[in-house]
């Protein structure tokens, strides 16, 4: 047996609570809606500027890897080189010796 632990309105409620919300706010209805739709731009407006900022900290996030890794990179290449010419020169020596 599937038990609904939420309650969902369906169109009946919805026109209940409209209904109450037209006999609560009445002539303030459009007021309440416009100030609704004010603060839902606001929201959005304020979300962008997260998204915006959370990018922007990514970016330098990455570059900051990227400038570590740069110089480990550096030394990896110049301690092969360093290798691979210490290696040549032992085998010069041995072929000279």
């Amino acid at each position: 047996m599937v038990t609904i632990l939420a309650w969902s309105p369906g169109w009946p409620e919805m026109i209940i609570i409209l209904v109450i919300a037209l006999l609560i706010f009445g002539r303030r209805l459009p007021e309440v809606g416009k100030s609704l739709g004010k603060g839902l731009v606001e929201f959005k407006k304020g979300l962008k500027g997260v998204k915006e900022e959370m990018d922007q900290v990514d970016e330098e996030v990455r570059q900051a890897v990227d400038d570590i890794d740069e110089p480990a990179q550096l030394e990896d290449q110049s301690t092969a080189n360093d290798s691979v010419s210490s290696g040549s020169s032992t085998t010069r020596a041995k072929t000279e010796a």
